[in-house]
């Protein structure tokens, strides 16, 4: 079995706190800046940071899984991890002051499939994810400038 992992990272035009509280709202903020990748999301408890649960769809590579994730902020204010309850996947948002602004790194690994079906995800899934979250990271960076001028 092997680790596989997705990132990408961006600079988001807002203060590193400012932008952490958008990620880690998962109620309000959070499900305005997700791609079209992201279908049915649904906060089942909490909704801020940690202990947070939610639940949504992904549509990757012509696939759609459902996840649940659990909230943890193993860093509060900087890094923040949703880990799937249903699998090994754990996607991590780190966020860095970066003069004024904010660099964003999202990242997901997981345990691979073995055989053939491992080879193509290895292949596969990472480029797509990577495109996922490079989306992602523009729908935050526009969001954040909205907000900031409401």
């Amino acid at each position: 079995m092997t680790r596989n992992v997705a990132s990408a990272e961006g600079v988001v035009d807002a203060p590193a706190d400012t932008v952490y509280s958008y990620l880690a709202d998962m109620r309000n903020h959070h499900p305005r800046f997700l791609p079209p990748a992201f279908s049915d999301f649904q906060v089942e408890s909490g909704g801020v940071g940690a202990g947070t649960v939610t639940r949504f769809k992904m549509t990757a590579g012509g696939r759609t899984r459902e996840y649940r994730m659990s909230v943890a902020e193993p860093e509060p204010g900087r890094v923040l991890t949703e880990s799937d309850m249903n699998s090994s996947a754990v996607t991590t948002f780190t966020v860095s002051p970066r003069d004024g602004a904010s660099l964003v790194r999202i990242s997901t690994a997981w345990d691979g499939a073995g055989g053939i079906g491992g080879v193509f995800e290895r292949m596969f899934a990472p480029r797509v994810l990577r495109g996922i979250y490079a989306d992602e990271l523009e729908r935050l960076n526009a969001y954040a400038r909205e907000q900031r001028s409401q």
